[in-house]
């Protein structure tokens, strides 16, 4: 039995392309994460100005850069003008972030 598609490969691609467009304008949230680490209660409880938290990532390391909390990219901090920006330098691909979730 052979299956036949009615539709046209002009017209999926023109509802492909609407139903991308429709996508665009959903809003995500982006996020950096610098880094972190694990700490009790009490150590939290003594922080005060000037109290350094050591982080468990290593200087000069890239930045992960989540959407909706999910890993998308790593990239480092950029100056743009008198705000802080961020430079994607990978893009984690669709197969590891599938993995991760």
């Amino acid at each position: 039995m052979a299956i036949t598609d009615n539709n046209s490969d002009a017209e999926l691609s023109e509802g492909s392309a609407q139903n991308i467009k429709r996508l665009e304008n959903i809003q995500v949230q982006l996020t950096v994460e610098v880094g972190g680490t694990k700490i009790s209660i009490g150590d939290l409880m003594k922080l005060n100005d000037g109290s350094v938290v050591e982080l468990e990532r290593l200087a000069g390391e890239h930045l992960d850069i989540l959407v909706n909390g999910t890993l998308l990219a790593r990239g480092e901090v950029v100056l743009v003008g008198e705000r802080l920006g961020i430079r994607f330098t990978e893009i984690i691909s669709p197969e590891k972030r599938a993995r991760s979730l």
